[in-house]
């Protein structure tokens, strides 16, 4: 088995489309997909694991690690059934998958991971808050109990990609690609490129209908017609991030 290409974001990143690009450039991505063509053999697992997985730190029992291992590795059998060729390259679009990131790369030392990182301000006015309320307490603790939903969700936003960052950049080095999705619709062209190339495949045979599809949403900028106090909660928590990923 080949080793696999792996998205994930904080939810509402816009995974979709790199999901698209990665599958147009031959990459078998999965065939149970839900509308955001996340790959639903997944989802219970990362409902299960994730925020106990965090809480934590990675660091569990042998026993339920191994219990862990078995049921990751239950959804990649059900993930790759329908895969054409068992040397195919392969993969799943999976936001969630961000939180397990160190797990997975232990079981697929030579995995590649596609960061997808959306601006923390316009994430923190979201009407996505499906991880802040999952996981949010098993990532701040308790520290942010009291913070209005903005800014957790602009804490969460920080802590999960700056230590996104650090892991790809320190561990998996040349296997690790961060895409902004500011950057993707802004240049979709020279952004696809770069994620083909990462992925090895061809150049998609639909590149100009890729590049026709991706369209900057209104919703793009939409921090700076918030409640001023608002935002500036959301600004100290996100401050951090958003030097280190170029947003500032």
């Amino acid at each position: 088995m080949t080793a696999p290409v792996v998205i994930g974001a904080v939810g509402g990143s816009g995974t979709r489309v790199v999901a698209r690009v990665v599958r147009a450039a031959g990459v078998f991505m999965g065939t149970e997909l839900n509308d955001s063509e996340d790959a639903l053999p997944f989802a219970p697992f990362h409902d299960r694991w994730i925020s106990r997985f965090v809480s934590a730190k990675g660091k569990m029992p042998d026993d339920v690690q191994r219990e862990m291992t078995g049921q990751f590795l239950a959804c990649v059998e059900r993930h790759r059934r329908q895969i054409p060729d068992q040397r195919a390259a392969w993969g799943w679009k999976g936001p969630r998958t961000i939180y397990l990131l160190p797990f997975i790369h232990q079981l697929h030392p030579a995995m590649k991971f596609i960061h997808v990182v959306r601006d923390g301000r316009d994430m923190a006015f979201s009407s996505n808050m499906n991880q802040v309320r999952k996981h949010g307490a098993a990532v701040l603790g308790d520290g942010s109990a009291g913070f209005p939903e903005p800014a957790r969700a602009a804490a969460l936003w920080r802590t999960v990609n700056l230590t996104t960052a650090d892991y790809g950049e320190a561990r998996l080095g040349p296997r690790y690609l961060r895409v902004k999705f500011e950057t993707l619709c802004r240049d979709p062209k020279e952004t696809i490129g770069h994620i083909q190339a990462f992925v090895g495949g061809p150049e998609p045979a639909n590149l100009q209908a890729l590049i026709e599809e991706i369209k900057a949403p209104p919703s793009i900028g939409r921090w700076r017609s918030q409640d001023a106090m608002l935002v500036n909660a959301v600004l100290e928590q996100a401050a951090p991030a958003l030097e280190r990923l170029g947003y500032c």
